[in-house]
This record gives structure tokens, C-alpha cells and sequence, in this order.
């Protein structure tokens, strides 16, 4: 952790939950916690490090990125 009043430690996180925000949790309407989790586990887990593209990665998946760079 940074200090206080630094922008740059908080924005990896800030960023995440800003794009979950926008492509899943605006859209639904859950009924249950347990509805909200099991939908949260599968974008995070099925769709965010498996199939979406980061820019970041040179437009590839956490997944393919990770299989292509092991040692």
C-alpha cells in the first residue's frame, strides 16, 4: 500500500469493480444473495478470466495469456 492520498494503489481494484459494475450487476435484478454470488463466480470465474479479451494483455483472455507465458 501507498500512502495517504495516493490515486495509483487503489485503481487495479477501482477498475475491476467498475467494469463489473457495468457489464453484469446494472443489468440484473437478483433475488437471493445466493443467486447474486452464483452469477458474480461465473462472470469472474467462466467469463472474465476465460473468455473476455484485456487490453492490458495484448487483447487476450487472463487464460490464454497465462498458458501462453508458463514456464
Amino acid at each position: 500500500m501507498s500512502r495517504k492520498g495516493e490515486c495509483y494503489d487503489n485503481a487495479v481494484a477501482e477498475s475491476f469493480f467498475g467494469t463489473l459494475k457495468v457489464e453484469l450487476v446494472d443489468d440484473e435484478d437478483y433475488r437471493t444473495r445466493e443467486q447474486a454470488k452464483q452469477s458474480l463466480f461465473e462472470y469472474i470465474e467462466v467469463f472474465y478470466n476465460r473468455q473476455r479479451r484485456h487490453s492490458y494483455l495484448g487483447y487476450v483472455s487472463p487464460h490464454e495469456y497465462e498458458r501462453a507465458n508458463t514456464l
